[in-house]
């Protein structure tokens, strides 16, 4: 055994370091040594208190690392062994109930949406159950995903919400070669549904944002092959669509802002008769102002509420990054050490001093 550091949430915007016992493990888990972990939304919604959380607690769920010990059962089950690269599905799943045999395991009956990695608290024994740390525990029912040579460890925290863009902006909507796409919000999962539809085939792709600190990320979503990018403060992004495309509007749409009341409504001025809308980003309790509800009757349009992604299309996204076809690297990222954890996830709120990077990595090493 040795020693883990790790950043701790004990309360809204509450940020500790702390260190636990890294523990031996049994014939069916394994630990891994973190090298990099991906700083999503409902980080920063967890730090700053818009998300409940059983506090104190690890966040953390784009994890990337090596495997420093495994069981000899979970090494033959995950297909990996000691010295490893992998990513780590935020969900786990039992593998025996209804739900995990028909493949919708985040509706685990034993784990389900209450016992995701970077949500568990730390009085749980070993504790270690997030990716803010210099280790992290894998129970006997984690999901884990080998990782391309290709990859680095931070090129490959972008599975998860390149995973989101394929699971959302493809396969939900079952985007098809030819079809038009409108994608609302230009943060990273966005821009990579922009991305996996432009995979797929998709044959015009819009991507819309809001204000001058949207400004930035629509010329990145240009710079990665968007047809048009709308500022919605300043322009109506249905007839902006219109215009662009001599009078069509989308067959699918992608709604992944947060806290953005008026995106559905714009989602649905956008829809063209029998569209799809995919719902991946979260309105809280405010509802969805303008709606004309009628046109949701009038154009036949199917909404799609979606929740998380699965390992089949991780392991896609794992794939797709390793093949460098499309330029990631034109985000704008950093990577900081866990003692400045707290710093951006305070940048990637909105609260610091300058407009937060499209991809914040956790890099506990740093």
């Amino acid at each position: 055994m040795g020693e883990a550091t790790a950043a701790v949430l004990h309360g809204v915007e509450d940020l500790r370091i702390q260190t636990f016992a890294v523990p031996e493990v049994g014939p069916e888990d394994a630990v891994l040594k973190v090298e990099a972990c991906g700083l999503c939304g409902t980080d920063h919604e967890l730090y700053t208190g818009h998300i409940a959380a059983p506090y104190p607690l690890i966040p953390g769920h784009e994890t990337v690392g090596i495997i420093e010990s495994i069981g000899e059962s979970a090494a033959a089950k995950w297909q990996v062994d000691v010295g490893d690269r992998v990513a780590v599905e935020c969900w786990q799943a039992c593998g025996e109930c209804e739900q995990c045999r028909t493949g919708i395991y985040r509706r685990c009956v034993r784990h389900g949406q209450t016992d995701l990695y970077g949500m568990i608290p730390i009085e749980r024994d070993p504790s270690l159950y997030g990716g803010y740390s210099t280790h992290h525990y894998l129970t006997s029912d984690s999901l884990v995903l080998p990782v391309p040579k290709e990859l680095s460890a931070v090129e490959a925290t972008l599975f998860n919400p390149l995973g989101a863009g394929i699971k959302w902006g493809v396969e939900i909507p079952d985007t098809q070669p030819g079809d038009y796409v409108a994608i609302l919000g230009p943060g990273i999962r966005g821009l990579c549904a922009l991305v996996a539809t432009r995979d797929a085939g998709a044959e015009f792709v819009a991507v819309t944002g809001y204000g001058a600190n949207d400004h930035p990320r629509l010329e990145m979503a240009e710079a990665m092959g968007a047809d048009l990018v709308i500022d919605v403060a300043e322009e109506d992004p249905a007839r902006k669509f219109r215009a662009a495309t001599g009078g069509r509007l989308a067959d699918v749409v992608v709604d992944v802002t947060a806290n953005a009341p008026t995106a559905f409504s714009q989602a649905v001025r956008l829809s063209a008769v029998d569209a799809t809308i995919v719902m991946a980003g979260v309105r809280g309790q405010k509802g969805a102002p303008d709606l004309h509800a009628d046109a949701i009757i009038w154009k036949e349009i199917t909404v799609r509420g979606a929740l998380g992604v699965d390992a089949p299309v991780y392991r896609k996204a794992l794939d797709l990054l390793a093949q460098k076809k499309f330029p990631f690297d034109l985000f704008s990222r950093r990577e900081v050490g866990l003692d400045d954890t707290s710093e951006l996830l305070t940048t990637m709120a909105g609260n610091g001093d300058a407009p937060p990077p499209v991809h914040g990595v956790i890099v506990p090493e740093l």
